[in-house]
């Protein structure tokens, strides 16, 4: 018998089949009819706060990276549908209802290293397996929030700061720097707004 495609999402279990040893964190809302493939999805979810994580109904998650640092806050709407996604999440990340992110997308709100040379150097040493993670640089962390109905293609990224507003679409392998007017498709690298 193979183990089932996907699981109910509950707070604080350990999947039955799963075939990563973790468990799903207990620092978690999640709504109803909530579903994902493997406790993989929060193998980087390090939220200290509750919740980390709030979550609507009818939410999948398909080999998808819910990486949230300790401060970070997560949340998704109604009906939405993350697919071998990545959300990176330093201070605060918000999808409305309905959102879709396709394979090899990216949601970030902070660069999560320092910018200027000699900051990136020290961060790399706090960082390093002797090095004391308490001692990093300070990191800039703008919030995202994406609307609701928004679809996010192939490899796209949306980074810190953006919000892309309701049903948007943000052709595969854009990259978003500034915001997203309701109703744009935007393409390109940096991401600018174009016919469909």
């Amino acid at each position: 018998m193979s183990a089932p495609r996907f699981h109910p999402l509950v707070a604080g279990t350990k999947l039955d089949g799963d075939w990563f040893p973790g468990a799903i964190p207990s620092n978690i809302v999640v709504g109803r009819n909530c579903v994902l493939d493997s406790s993989f999805c929060f193998k980087q979810f390090f939220a200290r706060r509750t919740p980390g994580l709030v979550m609507g109904d009818d939410v999948t998650l398909w080999r998808t990276s819910l990486a949230v640092e300790d401060d970070g806050l997560l949340e998704i709407g109604d009906q939405c549908y993350l697919s071998n996604a990545s959300i990176v999440c330093a201070a605060r990340i918000t999808l409305g209802r309905r959102v879709f992110l396709a394979g090899g997308a990216t949601i970030a709100d902070a660069d999560f290293h320092p910018l200027a040379p000699a900051q990136r150097l020290a961060d790399t040493i706090a960082l390093s397996p002797a090095g004391d993670r308490g001692k990093r640089p300070p990191m800039e962390a703008r919030a995202v929030t994406i609307g609701d109905d928004v679809w996010i293609g192939y490899n796209a990224v949306i980074l810190k700061g953006v919000v892309v507003g309701d049903g948007a679409v943000v052709a595969p392998g854009a990259v978003v720097l500034r915001d997203v007017a309701a109703g744009a498709y935007v393409t390109g690298n940096p991401a600018t707004e174009a016919s469909r």
